[in-house]
């Protein structure tokens, strides 16, 4: 199960060595109020459990944890994390970047092959955001039926004990043409991606389960996603959910009124 960050006593990537229990329980019961200053709407302690990956939570976690060590009280820890180069959120990044090549050959996708648009997602299926981001995507598709083709690549964060196994499940569920079946199912469950309730995800999909277990465990698959992952680290992908349209990384919300610029505008160019 998720980590509570209301309760927890430990927080991922926050070092909390040489407070002592009175600072451990100050500096949590800050980062449980201070807003993250990444833009997520989160606080600290809830950012570094939702998304472990954010550099602004745990830099100020840093600066928190920094000040009450060195004998700071509250209003000194505050102080710190505002002052940090943190402190501040992040200059906003330009709608599109420039374009990358990312190969989409023989990867799952929905959308007309020949559509003007084409969307490149990496995602992790335990990802809460990236969960979100797969309903307003297929929204996205299903409102541009013939300018939009989504692509999805594996991108399963370190972080996340189980999104390796979901990401071998999907490839080996793609090699039989069910791979959106078994997306949907385990994004529906994504803190349930247990290996056995994987393959019973598979099952009630109408996979031939012999083939799809020997697929799963399969050197090729592995090779599969490790390519995927790498393929992602070469574009710049840094977390999940990533979105490129047309080779160019995208910033900017993914429900079908967001992406409606950018969409038309890219249409018109093709």
């Amino acid at each position: 199960m998720a980590q509570d960050w209301k309760t927890a006593t430990t927080l991922p990537g926050v070092d909390l060595a040489g407070l002592t229990a009175a600072k451990v329980a100050d500096a949590l019961r800050l980062m449980r109020g201070y807003d993250c200053t990444c833009g997520c709407g989160m606080k600290v302690a809830q950012c570094r459990v939702e998304d472990p990956g954010c550099t602004y939570s745990k830099g100020l976690s840093a600066a928190i944890v920094g000040a009450l060590r060195n004998g700071g009280k509250d209003a000194d820890a505050l102080a710190a994390a505002k002052t940090s180069k943190y402190g501040t959120a992040p200059a906003p990044p330009k709608m599109l970047e420039d374009p990358v090549q990312i190969t989409t050959a023989g990867s799952p996708s929905i959308g007309p092959d020949k559509a003007p648009v084409t969307l490149i997602e990496f995602s992790d299926f335990q990802c809460p955001f990236c969960y979100k981001a797969a309903a307003e995507l297929a929204a996205v598709v299903k409102a541009y039926p013939t300018q939009v083709r989504l692509v999805f690549r594996e991108y399963p964060l370190e972080s996340h004990s189980q999104a390796a196994l979901a990401a071998a499940a999907a490839i080996a569920a793609h090699k039989q043409g069910k791979f959106w079946q078994l997306h949907d199912a385990m994004f529906a469950h994504r803190n349930e991606l247990s290996k056995a309730n994987i393959t019973a995800f598979a099952a009630k999909a109408g996979l031939d389960m012999k083939r799809f277990e020997a697929d799963w465990a399969s050197k090729e698959t592995a090779a599969t996603v490790a390519r995927d992952i790498q393929d992602g680290d070469r574009a710049g992908v840094d977390g999940t959910p990533t979105v490129y349209v047309n080779g160019k990384r995208y910033h900017g919300g993914y429900t079908p009124e967001a992406m409606k610029p950018v969409i038309e505008a890219e249409s018109k160019k093709k």
